[in-house]
């Protein structure tokens, strides 16, 4: 077998492992999807939104940072010990790459923390103000 038949036999090979990978969470085509049953309630924990915020604020936020610092130190150590090679040029970009994505998950994640400690405030004070107007509804119960 020459060069160009084992390239195109490892091609298609290769395509067809690409089209069974690349179906994610699909039925197979002969069972069919089927829509949603509709008619679900909203369920809202206050309590694990605000758990899953403090989560944010207390591990996940320090934890990242801690673990950057850490990476920063050895990356730091690395660069110097590498000072005249062109490893170390190299080594820097990717700290500066890493410590800008670590920066914007973090923000994310502070991001996120404020959206769930707002959606318990704003869900709560909906049930709160859907509570007064049902009890300013007048009953005739209400003489006795």
């Amino acid at each position: 077998m020459g060069f160009d038949e084992e390239w195109a036999q490892l091609r298609a090979e290769a395509a067809e492992r690409q089209d069974t990978a690349m179906r994610l969470n699909q039925l197979p085509a002969d069972q069919g999807g089927s829509g949603g049953t509709g008619g679900g309630k909203l369920v809202s924990s206050p309590a694990e939104k605000k758990a899953a915020a403090n989560t944010i604020e207390t591990r996940l936020v320090p934890d990242t940072k801690k673990a950057t610092d850490f990476a920063d130190e050895a990356t730091s150590t690395a660069i110097g010990s590498l000072k005249d090679w062109q490893t170390s040029t190299g080594l820097k970009t990717v700290q500066e790459t890493w410590d800008k994505q670590v920066k914007t998950l973090v923000d994310r994640l502070n991001r996120e923390k404020g959206a769930l400690r707002a959606t318990v405030a704003t869900l709560g004070g909906v049930d709160v103000e859907r509570r007064q107007r049902i009890q300013s509804v007048p009953s005739s119960l209400d003489a006795y």
